[in-house]
This record gives C-alpha cells, structure tokens and sequence, in this order.
C-alpha cells in the first residue's frame, strides 16, 4: 500500500533491503553484516517525528514494531534489542530495531555512526531475508 506523497528517502533506500510491506511501514533490513538491524518506515509523507502520526497510527506503529522485534529475535539469539527513532541525519521518520549482542563491533554503545558497514553475502542475505519475512507472515 502506497501513500500520497511519500517516497523513501535516498539514504535509507541503498543502506537497506526491502522486506515487507506492513499496514503502516515498509520494514527493511539494514544492509550490514555486523548487526541484524531492521528499519520502519510509515509510508506518510512529511513525517519527521513520531508525534506527527495520528493516534492510530502511532498505535499501528507501536504493534508494528512489536512484530518486527519478535521476527528479528526469531532470527538470532541477542542479549538485548535496541529501539530508536533518531531521525538528526535522515528526517524521515524511521525506527531502528536492532539486535545487539555482547561483544559485538560497538558493544555496549549505539550502532549508529560505528565503523565501515559489513554488507551480508549474497546467501546470507537471501536467508535472512527469507527467515524474516516467514516471520512477518
């Protein structure tokens, strides 16, 4: 389902993978190897903040990310799962699940702005893909 209006921004669409398409976000893989990391991204124009979404839809947003964070648990055994809606480099709204576990490249701190992205290979990538989207229904 599109939305008037609304267009991926750039960035986001070469650091991630299509997933799948939700009722209210695109969810979408970031494409680095070092930390199993999924994007939301309500399909809204001009959203920056999650206070721009109508209440429902911060609901909608709220069950949405639920069902991305038990996918992504589903596909790995992490010590902790990181949230976030930074938006200081991309403004267009977007939440971060991230799966983190101790010892990883930016253990204990945040994975944003850490390092050189690892792209996944080509069966790695297809696999999670997959597993996810399982996952998502």
């Amino acid at each position: 389902m599109s939305h008037a209006g609304f267009a991926l921004d750039p960035r986001l669409a070469n650091d991630t993978r299509h997933v799948v398409s939700l009722e209210l976000c695109d969810v979408l893989l970031m494409n680095d190897a070092r930390f199993p990391w999924l994007v939301l991204v309500p399909r809204r124009a001009g959203m920056a903040e999650i206070c721009d979404l109508s209440p429902d839809e911060q609901t909608m947003l709220w069950r949405e990310v639920t069902l991305a964070s038990q996918a992504l648990r589903a596909q790995g055994d992490f010590d902790k799962l990181n949230l976030g809606a930074l938006g200081n480099i991309v403004r267009q709204l977007h939440v971060h699940v991230v799966g983190r576990r101790e010892g990883d490249a930016a253990w204990p701190g945040p994975v944003w702005g850490n390092g050189t992205a690892l792209p996944y290979g080509e069966d790695a990538l297809a696999s999670l893909l997959q597993g996810l989207r399982d996952a998502l229904g």
